[in-house]
């Protein structure tokens, strides 16, 4: 075991050092490494920097990070060698290891919680814009000034329509890379106001438009709902700790008065 831990340090070293490339072993290496990579990675470490982000490159120096700490650990060990201070040492990195990826999962959930409250706003300007071109010059038009979060999304969808898809999936996948409340619902909605006449569109724009402004009122029901949740939350803690803090006075008042009668 402590040749184990003696290998490890000197792999470690000769990393730092240049000696050993790690790019290069992790290439040579990559379908075993990956191995231990989640397969929701890649999806959440685009979602926070973008399609064009070097997902290898992040994974690999999430495992430098961590194999840094597992060094460090046992380098511990070695000098005070148990299976318990292994075993820490072990759980720390593991722990460091998971921190990233549960930070990219936390960003993602609370980017949706955004878009649920961007997204039926968006949809009222295509509403608008609707009523004067078709839906994809539309969309064309509304990327400019949509969220920034949909343009990424936006462009990829107005690319596929204009490169000759006219089935429904570049509006699904738009869908699929947002998939909060009745996106998916919205999308076939709006494709299949592209693909209507022109003498139906009123009465598909009537129809479009009273989704949209229930998806409004719902986002913003949501988001009076999350207020209130915040102030009542505030409420409590103000309430325990005024509780809390007239408890103790009261218990001080009660112990200076028995220790002050003695």
């Amino acid at each position: 075991m402590e040749l184990a831990i003696v290998l490890g340090i000197t792999v470690f070293i000769l990393i730092y050092r240049g000696t050993v490339n790690a790019d290069d072993m992790y290439k040579e290496n990559k379908e075993f490494i990956n191995l231990i990579k989640e397969k929701d990675y890649d999806f959440y470490a685009q979602a926070k920097y973008g399609s064009d982000v070097d997902v290898d490159a992040l994974f690999l120096k999430r495992l430098k990070t961590s194999g840094i700490v597992f060094i460090i650990c046992l380098a511990f060990v070695l000098f005070n060698f148990s299976w318990i201070n292994l075993i820490i040492g072990v759980l720390v990195a593991g722990v460091i290891f998971k921190s990233d990826y549960t930070n990219l999962k936390s960003y993602y959930k609370r980017n949706l919680i955004r878009i649920d409250q961007l997204l039926p706003y968006y949809l009222k300007s295509i509403e608008v814009l609707a009523q004067h071109y078709t839906i994809p010059v539309a969309i064309s038009r509304s990327i400019n000034t949509a969220p920034d979060v949909f343009q990424d999304g936006l462009k990829k969808l107005i690319e596929r329509i204009d490169s000759g898809d006219s089935t429904i999936e570049p509006y699904l996948d738009f869908a699929r890379e947002y998939p909060v409340r009745d996106s998916m619902r919205m999308m076939r909605l709006l494709y299949r106001l592209s693909i209507g006449s022109q003498e139906n569109k009123q009465e598909q724009l009537l129809v479009f438009s009273k989704s949209v402004s229930s998806l409004q009122n719902k986002a913003r029901e949501k988001m009076y709902a999350g207020r209130l949740k915040k102030m009542e939350n505030k409420t409590l803690v103000m309430l325990l700790v005024t509780g809390g803090g007239t408890m103790v006075v009261i218990v001080l008042a009660m112990a200076m008065t028995v220790f002050g009668g003695n």
